[in-house]
């Protein structure tokens, strides 16, 4: 076996050792320190260090009393038909919904709202959309409320799984808002609970 001695005139070995600019890059300009949280606190210390979009604010003044002061009938086929209209046999049409009975149960406890935000985007509410909102029902785990939180609405889903009304958080229906937990120095009370997603198709 031949063994090859390096010489001294090949370049040095350029693998390892410090380079400049190498390594995680620090978010915040001074030290970090590492931290223990339960499990059952992960979600919601991250979410309180996502910062709230301002575009997820319901402005007040886009909630409007309903006013039910006239009936709107609407022809109801008594079969039920599969995206398409009536049998043509099917000529006298016994039952009419009014619509004012059916989105409406408390005429003086109903609003709505205008959404604004994205922020329930995955649940089927987009920017301009308008829900019906009924102030007289208790919210149930699973129901979206409109919240108001330190004097601010925001549109939301209340997860209340132990069904205690002091142990309460609400889910945002998009992945690029917060998911909001009540602080201890916060404001939070559920305003009304969504009846009724009105969308216009054209």
């Amino acid at each position: 076996m031949i063994l090859m001695n390096k010489t001294l005139s090949e370049p040095p070995h350029k693998h390892g050792g410090k380079r400049n600019n190498a390594g995680r890059k620090a978010q915040y300009q001074e030290k970090t320190v590492v931290m223990r949280v339960p499990v059952s606190r992960v979600d919601a210390i991250k979410s309180w260090l996502q910062p709230r979009p301002q575009n997820d604010i319901e402005s007040i003044h886009n909630i409007k009393k309903l006013v039910t002061t006239s009936s709107i009938h609407i022809p109801f086929p008594l079969e039920s038909i599969a995206a398409g209209f009536p049998s043509p046999a099917q000529d006298d049409i016994e039952q009419e919904l009014d619509l004012n009975q059916y989105l409406v149960k408390n005429p003086i406890s109903t609003f709505m709202l205008k959404v604004n935000s994205l922020s329930m985007r995955d649940a089927g509410i987009d920017i301009g959309d308008k829900i019906i909102i009924d102030k007289g029902l208790e919210a149930m785990h699973g129901d979206i409320v409109v919240a108001l939180l330190n004097n601010e609405f925001t549109v939301k889903r209340y997860m209340c799984p132990n069904n205690t009304p002091y142990d309460f958080w609400l889910k945002a229906e998009n992945p690029e808002f917060p998911d909001i937990y009540p602080h201890e120095n916060d404001s939070l009370q559920i305003w009304g609970v969504v009846t009724c997603i009105l969308k216009k198709l054209r």
